[in-house]
């Protein structure tokens, strides 16, 4: 057998390569900085199966350079990527440009430290970890304790996640065992026991699928809404029916279709009233956003007396993927869900004792803390009510063209509207037709590329054209700190054309 040999464009990090290492992570800056910075949400769109041919392929055999490889992701990679950054990307959030997380996201990767244990993985990441858990705590109305009286990892009252998908799956843990506690070791013995309530065709698939992945299967009881929010006698009846099996009741702050934030006040006196041992949750993924202002607070109200609340720093902070997070109002509840192991657990601040199915734990948190640490309280105020103007100002757009028509009030950032075919008269609205133009429109934005709006399934909850029907309408979102009211425009104008295609059956 042939001895390995290790060549100048497959070596580790060294003192030696530290200058070449250098030029080389700066091409890669300067190409991620210039996508960021490009104006098109696509470079170049082709159909999937010719991706596919493009850039699927073997190993290879030998040892290559870094400048090639490079080369390669320029030219066949990079034009193919969305550019959530770009102005025309009116659909949903996550830029992920604000620069003091950018910074935060390459020194996370550089220093390779791992939070699944303090003393000698982690020592200061962990404490940092605490320090962006202490203030998502502190903005939502969790109370804190001081400094002094964090003496193990059970009194932070957090977890950093991948997103909210993994926060709600630990929400969900948490409540099966707050209603039989010791499930993790015995098993689930009667999943009737363990249902969970949500807004009926409102609520996020993660709570759903969360049940099946922790063995509880199809324990779902969904309640009707009234204007995207919980309809409070519906859900009284709910829990009086199903009394002694609900383990849980989850809001949305937020919910993420049209961003209504549910009546969280309401929803809390009901479920305590009717039962108060029941589990609530806030899943709060785009409404974090609103603990930034004084401004907007007060669509929270209510949250901190929740046990548990989801937020999702990567969706409203303009962070990297990925980074969510678990919140819990009682630190010491996390215990209910903790695991140990003496191979690498064993001190009173390690986080993997309370991150159930993560092994190894990257530093995500920094990237948070650097994004609020730079922005301040101002900033993130400013961040949050300039995004409301936005879309505010995106309504009014919307309403101002006849041929447009907005399916809910703005809470936050999201406005959700129709483009309505000139032969449809609204008073007698043909609702297949009306679909069948916005579902065609949307194919053709996706096909040109220079444009995005979200779509998607949504009820006609406030009966602008029929209640109860379901719409399949788009959706701006005004999270992107480039748009501009020419964009919004813009994008108005393109929609409008492409509707007046469809009513001369040439789209």
């Amino acid at each position: 057998m042939q001895p390995v040999t290790t060549t100048d464009h497959t070596r580790s990090l060294t003192a030696e390569s530290r200058n070449e290492t250098v030029e080389l992570l700066t091409k890669a800056l300067q190409l991620g900085i210039d996508f960021k910075l490009q104006s098109d949400v696509f470079l170049e769109r082709i159909p999937s199966v010719q991706a596919r041919d493009r850039l699927i392929s073997a190993l290879p055999v030998h040892p290559g350079k870094v400048e090639d490889a490079l080369v390669e992701f320029a030219e066949s990679m990079l034009p193919l990527c969305k550019n959530e950054a770009s102005p025309q990307f009116l659909g949903f959030g996550d830029t992920g440009d604000d620069v003091g997380a950018l910074v935060g996201g390459v020194l996370a990767l550089l220093t390779q430290q791992n939070l699944i244990n303090q003393s000698f993985d982690s020592p200061s990441a962990t404490f940092v970890e605490i320090t962006a858990l202490r203030w998502l705590r502190e903005l939502i109305g969790f109370a804190n304790p001081p400094v002094e009286d964090l003496t193990t990892v059970f009194d932070v009252g957090g977890i950093i996640t991948h997103g909210g998908t993994m926060s709600n799956s630990l929400a969900m843990m948490l409540a099966r065992e707050h209603k039989m506690p010791g499930t993790m070791e015995t098993g689930v013995h009667d999943p009737g026991q363990f249902s969970i309530v949500v807004p009926r065709d409102l609520g996020h698939y993660s709570v759903k699928s969360a049940l099946k992945w922790i063995g509880l299967g199809h324990q779902v009881i969904e309640v009707d809404t009234d204007g995207f929010r919980y309809d409070l006698r519906a859900l009284e009846r709910a829990l009086r029916e199903h009394e002694g099996r609900i383990m849980s009741v989850v809001a949305y702050a937020g919910d993420s279709r049209t961003q209504t934030v549910d009546d969280l006040r309401g929803v809390r006196d009901v479920v305590r009233t009717a039962d108060e041992r029941i589990w609530l949750h806030a899943d709060a993924c785009w409404g974090l956003m609103c603990s930034f202002s004084d401004r907007l607070r007060g669509k929270l109200a209510g949250i901190e007396d929740y046990d548990s609340v989801t937020v999702d720093p990567h969706k409203v902070m303009a962070i990297p993927h990925s980074l969510g997070a678990l919140l819990v109002r009682d630190p010491a509840s996390l215990k209910a869900i903790s695991s140990h192991s003496g191979l690498i657990m064993g001190d009173d601040f390690d986080f993997g004792q309370v991150t159930p199915f993560i092994g190894t734990k990257a530093w995500l948190s920094l990237k948070l803390w650097m994004m609020m640490r730079t922005r301040g309280r101002s900033g993130l105020a400013e961040l949050a009510e300039s995004r409301v103007e936005k879309a505010l100002r995106f309504a009014e757009l919307v309403d101002s063209h006849e041929r447009l028509i907005r399916l809910h009030k703005v809470d936050m950032t999201a406005v959700t509207f129709m483009y309505v075919p000139a032969d449809v008269d609204v008073a007698a609205p043909d609702i297949e037709r009306i679909n069948e133009a916005n579902l065609r429109i949307h194919e053709r934005m996706l096909a040109d590329g220079r444009w995005h709006l979200h779509h998607f399934g949504l009820p006609d909850d406030d009966g602008i054209l029929k209640y109860g029907v379901t719409l399949y309408p788009m959706r701006f979102m005004a999270v992107n700190p480039h748009i501009e009211e020419h964009h919004m425009t813009a994008v108005l104008d393109y929609i409008l054309r492409l509707g007046a295609a469809f009513d001369e059956g040439s789209l």
